[in-house]
C-alpha cells in the first residue's frame, strides 16, 4: 500500500522541480501569458502517467508570440522533441503544444501546454473541472484513487478523468471495478 503513495509523492515533488527546471510558467508569463497548472500533478493524483498539463491565456492568440515562449522552452536540455498544433480557426480557439522531456534518470515526461484566447468557450472550463476534483477528495477518495492508478497495467491507457468519473459517481473503489464500470458506462464526453 505505501508504494503507490511513495511513488505519488515522488512524482508530484519532481514534476514541480521540472516545472521550476524548465522555466515553463516564466517563459509563458515572458509573453505576457497567465500560466496555469491543471490535471493530474494540479490535483495530486499524478501516478505512472507523467503528464505536467498547463492552460495558458493570453488576449489574443500570436502564433510568432507562442513560438517564442515554446522556443524558450524548447531550448531546455531535457527537451527532446516538442509539436505544435494551429487550432486558432476552430471552435477550440487554441494552440497546442505538446512536448517530451527525459529527465535525469531517463524518465519521460509529457508536456501538454494549451495556449488558450482569454474569453474564448473553453477559457477556464478545465481550471473549475480542476478544482471540482480537488474539492471532492478526501484522504480515501485519493488513496483509492492512486491505488486505482497504479494497479492499472502497464500498457493500458485510460484517462484520469474516466478513472474520477467512476470513482466520484460509480463507487468504484478498485481496478477490477473500474473494468466492470467501464463496460456499462463509457465516458463520453471528458467535461
Amino acid at each position: 500500500m505505501e508504494d503507490y503513495r511513495k511513488m505519488a509523492e515522488s512524482n508530484q515533488r519532481r514534476g514541480r522541480e521540472i516545472i521550476a527546471e524548465t522555466q515553463l510558467v516564466e517563459s509563458w508569463e515572458a509573453i505576457g501569458a497567465q500560466a496555469n497548472l491543471i490535471g493530474s500533478l494540479s490535483t495530486g493524483l499524478m501516478m505512472k502517467k507523467l503528464d505536467i498539463d498547463m492552460h495558458v491565456y493570453t488576449d489574443t492568440l500570436s502564433i510568432k508570440e507562442s513560438f517564442r515562449a515554446a522556443a524558450r522552452i524548447a531550448s531546455h536540455p531535457g527537451i527532446v522533441r516538442m509539436e505544435y498544433t494551429n487550432l486558432i480557426d476552430t471552435e477550440e480557439e487554441c494552440i497546442e503544444w505538446h512536448a517530451i522531456y527525459e529527465d535525469e534518470d531517463m524518465n519521460t515526461w509529457k508536456f501538454d501546454m494549451i495556449h488558450i484566447r482569454k474569453d474564448s468557450k473553453y477559457d477556464g472550463v478545465v481550471e473549475k473541472v480542476t478544482a471540482a476534483i480537488t474539492n471532492q477528495l478526501t484522504p480515501e477518495i485519493k488513496n483509492t484513487i492512486l491505488q486505482i492508478k497504479f494497479d492499472v497495467p502497464d500498457g493500458i491507457q485510460i484517462p484520469g478523468i474516466e478513472i474520477y468519473h467512476a470513482v466520484f459517481v460509480g463507487g468504484v473503489r478498485n481496478y477490477e471495478e473500474l473494468e466492470q464500470w467501464r463496460k456499462t458506462n463509457p465516458l463520453t464526453n471528458s467535461l
